[in-house]
């Protein structure tokens, strides 16, 4: 259900706007979506996994957070980013 951490490195040098940036709302976001996108297929065979539902809509109101947040901050960016990652507005 994690990712792995040459899948997380590979996220941050792609998303990352500054050499060694790990703490941008692009890598956070691309991070998380990642971790979205491996819960949400870990659902389709254990559709009874309660907890890490709980888990899932924590992360995805975090995601919604740090996107918001980028919004207010920087329009094109946020709006970069989203098409990027293929996410709905």
């Amino acid at each position: 259900m994690s990712i792995t951490a040459e899948r997380k490195q590979e996220l941050i040098n792609e998303h990352a706007r500054a050499n060694g940036d790990t703490g941008s709302p692009e890598v956070q976001v691309a991070i998380l979506t990642e971790r979205i996108n491996n819960l949400t297929g870990h659902f389709k065979d254990h559709h009874k996994d309660n907890h890490s539902r709980r888990g899932l809509l924590m992360l995805v109101n975090k995601r919604r957070s740090l996107l918001d947040y980028l919004r207010k901050k920087d329009e094109s960016r946020y709006a970069e980013l989203i098409a990027k990652l293929g996410l709905r507005k």
